[in-house]
């Protein structure tokens, strides 16, 4: 076999002084991962990070740092739901029956035996100021049940309330929480003593 003809071969490349070669495109894993990240959506940029991480090195494309950014985010916003989720769960767990030192509550968090520093005004209640029942108070939780079928209008509802309540706690007098439209819990109290 013959050596090849060099006079049919291309000649070398011939670069311009300052040309460089064009720069690599970027990764749409790795932006993804930022603007999931930016929006908040917890594991997804973390685990779109993880992809854009290995994409950028098996390809040689640009977004490293978007990907590192969007991981970072990403853990950011995962600690950020669980911390919100503890203080949720913290807030609307049930009390025990009787508190050690008074504490202010959701009202949906109480139970009964729960007493009540200050029955609130009449219209919605949402926070109360619970205190143990050796201290002075002004009502103790005697029933919190649910409406089996509840009523759709706001009059029906405490006319409902007031039913249950009066058939299900033997002291005299009784203050009522009825529960909103589209809810079923009742809140029952007796006052105290000399009340």
């Amino acid at each position: 076999m013959t050596a090849p003809d060099d006079r049919y071969a291309y000649p070398p490349a011939y670069y311009a002084p300052g040309w460089q070669p064009p720069r690599p495109r970027w990764d749409g894993v790795s932006i993804a991962a930022l603007a999931t990240g930016v929006a908040g959506l917890g594991p997804v940029p973390i685990a779109l990070g993880a992809v854009g991480l290995a994409r950028t090195r098996r390809r040689g494309t640009r977004g490293r740092g978007l990907a590192w950014a969007g991981v970072a985010l990403g853990i950011v916003g995962l600690l950020g739901y669980v911390a919100i989720g503890g203080l949720v769960w913290l807030l609307l767990r049930p009390l025990p029956a009787d508190v050690a030192a008074p504490r202010f509550a959701v009202a949906t968090q109480l139970t009964e035996g729960n007493c009540v520093a200050r029955l609130p005004d009449d219209g919605n209640v949402l926070v109360v100021r619970v205190v143990p029942c050796a201290d002075d108070h002004a009502a103790q939780v005697a029933l919190v049940a649910d409406l089996t079928t509840p009523p759709a209008d706001r009059r029906g509802l405490d006319e409902a309330a007031a039913g249950l309540c009066r058939g299900r706690v033997a002291e005299r007098p009784l203050v009522v929480w009825a529960p909103d439209p589209g809810r079923t819990r009742v809140t029952c109290l007796v006052p105290a003593a000399g009340r």
